[in-house]
């Protein structure tokens, strides 16, 4: 029994921590623009109580950081993916008019398709970075749970833009991710949500952990190690000691 409570955590994320405790991440609301700055983008149906263990990760290592509920129904992050990168392109803009001039986005499952679009469709000038987390660059077939969750329609949502082939996959697929941006999927053999071959990407870098869960990638340390060494290689200031 707690080994299925274990497995079902990693790829769902923890009830009472992520989908019941609202928006509790405490705000930041002074930013120093000389620190390397970072957006964090949250999945389907999830909160950004999701990043909990990442927030305190990077600002432990010298980052700014950003999470913002990218609401839909409810908390949760339903919304079509324009309609959120749009939302994600003009945080950044406030963000440049408080003097930071550029981010790394972050995003896991759907949140790694905002970041994709928010950079295509309004460009990377204001990016350094994206580094997705079990994100189905491809679809993913589990998207059609997603689709009765929203009643097959008659909800807006972003369930059918996740579906393999569907017109925002395409569309981002067909229209290059800027050369200038580096792009990076990092995923799980061990992600029953999305499946590794749903994140495995042509035109960016792709990192293959084993066993964990969909969940899990936003909070197991070794992802997190990854995470910091991508910021980095895309930040032009030197790493601290």
């Amino acid at each position: 029994m707690r080994r299925t409570y274990r497995f079902a955590r990693g790829q769902l994320g923890s009830v009472r921590a992520i989908y019941l405790a609202g928006n509790r991440i405490r705000r930041r609301e002074a930013l120093d623009p000389a620190r390397p700055h970072v957006v964090l983008l949250h999945g389907f149906f999830q909160t950004r109580n999701v990043w909990r263990a990442m927030e305190q990760r990077l600002r432990a290592d010298g980052f700014e950081v950003t999470s913002f509920a990218l609401r839909g129904v409810g908390p949760f992050n339903t919304l079509p993916i324009e309609v959120v990168a749009a939302r994600v392109h003009d945080k950044i803009e406030r963000l440049a008019r408080k003097g930071v001039e550029a981010v790394h986005l972050v995003g896991h499952s759907k949140g790694g398709l905002v970041a994709r679009a928010c950079v295509q469709l309004y460009g990377g000038a204001r990016v350094r970075s994206v580094t997705t987390l079990g994100t189905p660059h491809h679809g993913t077939p589990t998207a059609a749970v997603a689709v009765a969750i929203t009643g097959f329609g008659l909800l807006r949502s972003s369930a059918f833009d996740l579906l393999p082939r569907s017109q925002l996959v395409r569309a981002l697929r067909d229209h290059p991710f800027p050369a200038g941006v580096p792009l990076t999927s990092i995923y799980s053999t061990g992600d029953l949500v999305c499946p590794w071959w749903c994140s495995h990407i042509d035109d960016g870098a792709n990192v293959r952990f084993r066993r964990l869960g969909h969940v899990a990638l936003t909070s197991a340390p070794e992802v997190y190690a990854e995470v910091r060494r991508r910021l980095y290689a895309a930040e032009p200031l030197p790493p601290p000691p």
